[in-house]
């Protein structure tokens, strides 16, 4: 049986093809009967858009790409699921490339992987630097996601020094005065860690503690082993903490761990706060308090974003040429967070 086309559509519903075009592309001046009329029909004949057609016509593919470091960290994994679900009510799809926070894949993701096969590049650097992403001659629509930010590019964020301001501040606030950082970096540089370490500090410093050098805990990378041996290393060394401010989830969950391997309780002995607020943090034993960034709003932003960017580039119906009217200029935006309270700083909280 052939595939129903937009004729068979009009004529099924008795109207003409151009509304049949205009119900499916969701144009407002369609009465409500024959928007109704159109998509029963639509439903009974089994038809189909052709968003591949559509997109090409419009000089473009309809795929943009999703670029982090790791696939298998549930931060990204999470993310990822929220650009995907965004993007698909946009009619766009999402090709997920893992860097391994390598400058060499990143350059080549910024660069439209060599090819113009994507649209657009959303894109979590860790390994580029600003000069990198100030040379982008030619490469497709970027928003970038993470602290490396660079004027003149669409850039989303939380606020990670203020967000580990208040986590500490919260430790505090509930009497803790030895707070170690896990994974913290004592270095000037612009990523996400440093910005959590500098919030850190900034804590420490309104409370009137004095900053130890020794109260950061480095880590090879942000996993649940890094953060289990770095904790335990800091055990086995004399330190003798009351609160963790770890820089994301899994290394708290690895704390966990190590914490009750050397038989010390959480809360009641150390209290432990994460960031990410990733679904394992819920199920832990302790349930594990968190900085929540607001994922889905990231993702929202980020594809909002690039999809303007690629309609200024190609054109709102693909003529090739920029608009000139609603031109945005370069976005920096930063998205909301919450602090999660949970048994591991808590206690027993009432469920």
């Amino acid at each position: 049986m052939a595939r129903p086309r937009i004729k068979d559509v009009a004529r099924h519903a008795g109207v003409s093809e151009k509304t049949v075009s205009n119900v499916i592309n969701d144009y407002a001046h369609v009465s409500d009967r024959t928007r109704r009329v159109v998509r029963e029909a639509i439903e009974q004949l089994g038809y189909r858009v052709n968003l591949a057609g559509r997109h090409l016509r419009k000089g473009r593919t309809g795929i943009i790409a999703l670029v982090v470091p790791e696939l298998d960290v549930p931060y990204f994994a999470e993310l990822a699921r929220h650009v995907i679900r965004e993007a698909e009510q946009r009619s766009l799809t999402v090709l997920i490339h893992q860097s391994g926070a390598d400058r060499a894949h990143e350059l080549a993701a910024l660069a439209g992987f060599g090819s113009t096969f994507v649209d657009g590049i959303i894109l979590s650097p860790l390994a580029l630097t600003a000069d990198d992403l100030r040379d982008r001659a030619g490469a497709p629509p970027t928003v970038l996601l993470g602290e490396l930010l660079e004027e003149g590019a669409d850039h989303v964020a939380i606020d990670n020094e203020r967000a580990a301001r208040e986590a500490t501040a919260h430790l505090i606030g509930l009497g803790h005065r030895t707070v170690l950082a896990v994974g913290g970096r004592d270095d000037a540089g612009l990523g996400t860690a440093q910005a959590r370490t500098r919030g850190y500090r900034a804590a420490l410093e309104e409370a009137g503690i004095a900053f130890d050098p020794a109260a950061l805990l480095p880590v090879g990378s942000f996993r649940m082993p890094d953060g289990a041996e770095a904790v335990a290393r800091a055990l086995a060394s004399g330190a003798r903490p009351d609160a963790l401010l770890c820089l994301n989830d899994q290394l708290a969950l690895g704390a966990l761990r190590a914490l009750h391997e050397h038989g010390v309780r959480v809360p009641e002995d150390v209290a432990v706060i994460g960031f990410d607020d990733v679904e394992g943090g819920r199920y832990s034993v302790p349930t594990l308090s968190t900085v929540a960034p607001d994922k889905a709003a990231v993702a929202k932003v980020a594809v909002q974003l690039l999809q303007h960017r690629i309609e200024e580039a190609t054109g709102p119906d693909g003529a090739g040429e920029s608009a000139e009217s609603g031109v945005l200029s370069p976005q920096d935006r930063i998205v909301a967070h919450r602090l999660v309270l949970r048994e591991s700083t808590e206690g027993r909280l009432p469920r």
